[in-house]
């Protein structure tokens, strides 16, 4: 009996390597097909979610991941296919499909789209990933309606995270009408930091987890505050609708959910992807900003004044 399990173990893992496949450029792929029969083609706008992962000391370390988030949209373009890349076998799947890949370290180096070996992209190393198609959709107009409607679902995500940290902490948030809460500690005196207004802040930023990214509070070192006119897209939307419950002398903390903060980019390599971001702020001042210098005349060219005769 143990021979037979034994043989039997040995021809399912025989048959589950048989699975995959290479691609030209080593990719090892495999593709789950789902209930669709229809192939992506040139041309299709698709949807899809993708993560990659790889081991990192021994655990399993996401690199990227859209799964949980806003999906990948994507216009088929063959010509923008990239090397060892799951796209060198999207015409072969269907809406619906999942496909799981393995790229090569090494490979990849060889393509120069690693730069160099190190701690993270180690010689002989691989990248796992996978891929899950969604959605297929006729037309631009339903991506965008589609998109829009996956932003929204996003940012309410992070909203609820953050009342739930809020709630946790016992910290008491107004919420504003894009979705930042606000805990206003101190209100402070004379005009709100509005659209339009001039604000300087003290302030230390962090993560959920603690990890502080940034910040200006250390009095030891003796930064200057840190000056910028509201609503002119100077900072993060968090920050320019937060601000505005605060005049000069005012004091709390901002809870920004990621979508108004740094997104699905995040600010590599400090903040990652998808990161609530809080801040605890002073604002030393607000102030109506000075109108714009006057650009200075400019001197004419050669030739543009003739000589009166």
């Amino acid at each position: 009996m143990k021979i037979s399990t034994t043989i039997l173990g040995i021809a399912l893992l025989m048959a589950g390597c048989h699975q995959f496949d290479k691609t030209k450029t080593g990719l090892v792929y495999k593709i789950i097909h789902g209930n669709s029969k229809v192939l992506l083609k040139q041309g299709d706008i698709i949807k899809f979610n993708i993560e990659y992962k790889m081991k990192v000391h021994g655990k399993d370390s996401i690199l990227n991941s859209t799964f949980n988030h806003i999906p990948a949209f994507v216009k088929m373009d063959t010509a923008s296919f990239g090397k060892h890349s799951f796209t060198e076998v999207l015409l072969q799947c269907a809406p619906g499909d999942k496909i799981n890949f393995v790229m090569s370290i090494d490979t990849l180096k060889n393509l120069g789209m690693i730069p160099e070996y190190n701690e993270l992209f180690k010689k002989g190393g691989t990248i796992d990933g996978r891929v899950d198609i969604l959605k297929v959709y006729p037309n631009d107009a339903a991506v965008n309606s589609d998109y829009q409607k996956e932003m929204d679902e996003e940012k309410n995500r992070e909203i609820k995270d953050l009342q739930a940290y809020a709630a946790k902490n016992n910290i008491k948030t107004t919420q504003s009408p894009n979705g930042v809460l606000v805990e206003v500690q101190k209100e402070g005196d004379g005009p709100k930091a509005d659209s339009g207004m001039q604000a300087s802040v003290y302030y230390r930023g962090y993560m959920e987890n603690g990890k502080e990214f940034d910040g200006n509070m250390d009095t030891a070192a003796k930064k200057p505050a840190f000056t910028f006119v509201v609503g002119k897209h100077n900072v993060i939307q968090g920050w320019d609708d937060g601000l505005r419950y605060f005049a000069k002398g005012g004091k709390g903390r901002l809870l920004v959910p990621a979508m108004l903060g740094y997104g699905p980019q995040g600010s590599p390599p400090v903040i990652p992807p998808y990161t609530n971001l809080i801040f605890d702020i002073e604002v030393t001042d607000v102030t109506t900003p000075a109108p714009p210098k006057a650009p200075a005349p400019l001197m004419p060219g050669p030739g543009s004044v003739k000589p009166v005769k």
